[in-house]
């Protein structure tokens, strides 16, 4: 009988006694929390940094917002006084001069003052996050309302800083391979796609307007950005854009980009005298041309230049004269020439592209550099974009 009750002693504690699971199921659950352990700690880590984000431009929309929106206020009652005392009837080109000016105050202020509406609507929304548990998604959303802050701030500086003559248009850029080998027409293809991509990370579209491409990538390429202040941002792009692969002179190809300003508002009034033009049609006489292609010479300053992308000659030939009037405005107003048929105009190295060692790209006119090679084909340029700008504003002050 003792026996029996030693026995059923033994069986009773061997079946409840605390088990210990197997070695691989005590390995997975601890992972298993270090997982969810790192998950909250990146999560968090990555709350702090939105967190600084948006205060950051906040703070300085905050800082920066109702001064500038004063002095606006203050410029728009000017122009309105300027107006009331000003016969409009007398002087059309000064009239048009005050009332583009009075629609520019109107504008910034109405940017400005749903600049600060934004700004208090991310600060909001991220006190609201913070007051019972934090709620991700509404950081989110703050997050989305600072970088519309940010981009309404940006727009505003620029608008400052680019004050120059034509700043404020649209762009026309011409993109050229710089030979007719196989590299160079691969590398102007990325050259083109960097300016698209440097658009539509500014929310914008570039329309390519012409493309002359081959089975090894594009000969040349015609782009247009319609939005504001986008030849004053580009300007700084005209010259030789160089891909340099190896040391040896094999490894060097080139895409040369000029700049014009495409008229967002009317044109300036420019003439161009007929009998200084040859117009040509070359799709009549090229099978793999454009068949609506139009090309003008202007005889005296030796310029050429085309237009493909419309739907009928006449179209392509108004677009055409237009570019034509647009390039001699530049080059006369740069060499300060007022006889457009003396412009000669140089074309500069502008930056290189090394894509052997330490990928780099230097801006040669400016002399920065920058150590990601992928990224600055990305579209990310705006590094290069502000160094000329700086560098423009410094040599000519406005």
């Amino acid at each position: 009988m003792a026996a029996k009750i030693t026995g059923g002693g033994c069986l009773w504690r061997r079946f409840n006694r605390k088990r210990t699971p197997p070695r691989f199921l005590l390995f997975s659950v601890r992972s298993a929390h270090s997982m969810d352990d790192m998950d909250t700690v990146y999560k968090q880590l990555g709350l702090f940094s939105l967190k600084k984000k948006i205060k950051d431009v906040v703070l300085k929309a905050e800082m920066l917002a109702p001064d500038a929106l004063e002095i606006e206020e203050e410029e728009w009652i000017k122009q309105e006084e300027t107006m009331r005392y000003y016969d409009l009837w007398d002087d059309p080109t000064k009239s048009d001069e005050i009332l583009l000016k009075l629609a520019d105050c109107a504008k910034a202020v109405n940017s400005l003052k749903d600049l600060k509406y934004k700004a208090e609507e991310a600060k909001l929304i991220m006190q609201l996050g913070e007051m019972d548990a934090i709620d991700y998604s509404l950081f989110e959303q703050a997050y989305d309302s600072s970088l519309d802050v940010s981009r309404s701030l940006h727009h505003y500086e620029m608008s400052k800083l680019l004050r120059d003559q034509y700043d404020a248009e649209g762009a026309c850029m011409l993109i050229k391979s710089g030979s007719q080998d196989t590299k160079s027409q691969i590398w102007t293809e990325q050259v083109v796609s960097m300016y698209i991509k440097w658009a539509e990370n500014l929310g914008h579209n570039a329309r390519v307007a012409e493309k002359c491409s081959s089975k090894n990538g594009v000969v040349s390429a015609t782009i247009e950005f319609e939005f504001e202040f986008a030849y004053g941002y580009l300007l700084g792009e005209r010259g030789v854009h160089r891909l340099i692969t190896s040391s040896s002179s094999d490894g060097v190809c080139s895409a040369t980009v000029d700049i014009i300003p495409l008229f967002l508002r009317a044109s300036p009034d420019f003439e161009v005298k007929e009998e200084d033009l040859i117009v040509s049609y070359p799709g009549k006489e090229k099978h793999k041309v454009a068949e609506h292609m139009v090309c003008i010479k202007h005889i005296p300053s030796g310029r050429t230049v085309e237009s493909s992308g419309e739907r009928n000659r006449f179209a392509n030939r108004i677009k055409a004269l237009n570019r034509l009037k647009a390039t001699l405005i530049v080059i006369a107003k740069e060499q300060k020439f007022s006889d457009v048929n003396k412009t000669n105009r140089q074309v500069e190295e502008t930056r290189r592209y090394v894509s052997k060692g330490q990928k780099m790209v230097v801006d040669t006119k400016t002399g920065l550099e920058i150590l990601d090679l992928k990224s600055v084909l990305d579209g990310n340029i705006g590094p290069f974009l502000g160094a000329h700008i700086g560098m423009r504003r410094s040599i000519d002050p406005v």
